[in-house]
């Protein structure tokens, strides 16, 4: 008798840890995430769809490298919900500092709370450790596009050092066949972490990556984070400007818009407090 019970306090142990594997965190490096935490790029891309863009300009925030400040992201989400006229936000990389699967999920649990849709793109960053896996989990695929109110933002991975420079990334011949869609579109936004002129991004690249923007007549803007600072560069002949944006730390971000036919945008920089 005594061993039986022994057995059956055994099972109800078992049974007990069984039950309770979904709220222990095994490694800090798992790429497991609870179900409503997955796929969120899909699930933001969906809101955006149901919402519709009304008229032709395209007005939406951009913000760079959010990286453990989680007390400026709050303050950055309350800010954003203040503003009037947003059709979304661009977190443009580095959404982590150590590719932890937690991390993503800490920022999207703040983000989340904005009145609409985020998207991000990966960075470089958000690809230590396990965190590529954590990142296609978490949010998605690491290059992919999207169309709202005529505009196509494309959203290219080109942390090129983290796949040491080996000349597939970012993928050219993936971001020629997106720019040469021009099927019911009048304008093209790419988004990125890394910037071309940055060492980070494979320098074998550089001239056929600025060969293939520099070729696009849709082209309005090219958008990265990773500098964690506001520039602009006019680097390719046709005059696109090239921007970089602040990092969350700066308690500062970027509303631009986009319209027309003939590479119209137009630029807000607002600053906010952490308190």
């Amino acid at each position: 008798m005594r061993a039986a019970r022994g057995s059956r306090g055994g099972m109800m142990v078992a049974a007990l840890v069984l039950s309770g594997c979904t709220w222990l965190e095994f490694s800090p490096n798992q790429t497991w995430v609870p179900p409503a935490e997955r796929q969120l790029t899909a699930r933001s891309l969906a809101r955006l769809a149901a919402l519709a863009a009304t008229d032709d300009t395209v007005r939406f925030v951009l913000v760079g490298d959010a990286q453990r400040f989680y007390d400026e992201t709050e303050a950055f989400v309350r800010s954003v919900n203040q503003q009037r006229g947003i059709d979304f936000v661009l977190l443009a990389g580095d959404i982590t500092d150590f590719g932890l699967s937690r991390e993503m999920r800490w920022v999207h649990r703040r983000l989340g709370r904005l009145r609409v849709p985020y998207l991000t793109v990966v960075g470089n960053h958000d690809q230590l450790a396990n965190g590529r896996s954590a990142y296609q989990r978490v949010f998605g695929p690491l290059n992919y596009s999207f169309v709202y109110g005529a505009t196509r933002f494309v959203l290219l991975d080109t942390n090129s050092r983290e796949y040491g420079f080996g000349g597939r990334v970012p993928d050219l011949g993936w971001l020629r066949t997106q720019l040469a869609d021009t099927a019911g579109t009048r304008r093209q936004v790419v988004v990125c972490h890394v910037p071309p002129t940055d060492p980070d991004f494979d320098p074998a690249l550089r001239h056929p990556s600025a060969a293939l923007l520099g070729a696009s007549p849709q082209l309005v803007l090219h958008l990265a984070g990773h500098v964690h600072r506001f520039s602009v560069r006019q680097p390719l002949p046709g005059g696109v400007p090239f921007l970089t944006c602040y990092s969350l730390r700066k308690q500062r971000y970027l509303i631009l818009s986009v319209w027309g036919a003939r590479r119209q945008f137009q630029l807000q920089t607002v600053t906010y407090a952490s308190r």
